[in-house]
This record gives structure tokens, sequence and C-alpha cells, in this order.
């Protein structure tokens, strides 16, 4: 079963905004990163989990890892946005490993995850309180 990180969607309003940016992208969608990271060989096959709300909203697939040249590196995805069973998960800066049998399920093409219907204030307080 393959790694998989976890990172923030800073600067997205929404998933769909998210989705909008990564599929904006041809070919694949980058994002820079300071420190390759040591577990990369066992991400081949993974994917970058994206935390929006304090909650697992979706995946990206990854594509490898590779130097900008400036002592940096690229995370590369393919530009798609793969809805998953949300599962809470607390911010944090840069990205973090989730191992492969923690990671959510995905959702099938239609499916909608329980809580998008929820009101936002009330899936905040919830989530706030650790309950969903």
């Amino acid at each position: 079963m393959p790694l998989h990180i976890t990172k923030i969607a800073f600067g997205s309003e929404s998933p769909a905004t998210l989705r909008a940016w990564l599929e904006s992208h041809e070919g694949e969608a980058r994002l820079t990163t300071r420190y390759l990271p040591k577990r990369a060989a066992e991400m081949e096959g993974g994917s970058l989990y994206w935390i929006h709300g304090h909650r697992l909203v979706g995946r990206s697939p990854l594509i490898g890892f590779q130097e900008t040249g400036q002592g940096r590196f690229w995370i590369r995805l393919q530009p798609r946005l793969i809805a998953v069973q949300a599962k809470p998960k607390r911010a944090h800066q840069g990205w973090r490993y989730l191992e492969g049998e923690d990671a959510p399920s995905d959702l099938g093409e239609g499916e909608a995850d329980d809580l998008d219907a929820m009101p936002r204030a009330m899936l905040g307080e919830l989530t706030r309180l650790g309950l969903v």
C-alpha cells in the first residue's frame, strides 16, 4: 500500500475552487516545497490528500518530485481532484505523511458526502469540537 501526504488547500475558498485550480493546469500541477520527503520512494502510486475546513476533502494522485533548480522541490500532481469520504484532519504547516490504511475512501461518481449538505457554520462548530 503506497504512502500518501496531506496538505492544507491554502488560498482555496472551497473544494470547488481547489478543483478549478488543479484543472486549470495542463499535464500536471506543481506545488513548491523546501525539502524532498525522506520517504519519497514509498509514495510511488500515492496521492496528496487536501485538507479544507479541518477535514480531508479530496486527493490528487502524485506524479513524483522534481528539483526546481533553486534549492527547492516541486510536488508534481495529476491535475484533478478526486472526492473522498470527508475525514477530520487538523491543520498543519507544510505536508505530513498519511499511511495507506488511514486514507479515506474515494466517493463514487456523482456521490456526495453527507457533510456537504450540512450548514457551513454547523459543520465548522462540529469539526472544532472533534465530532465530525
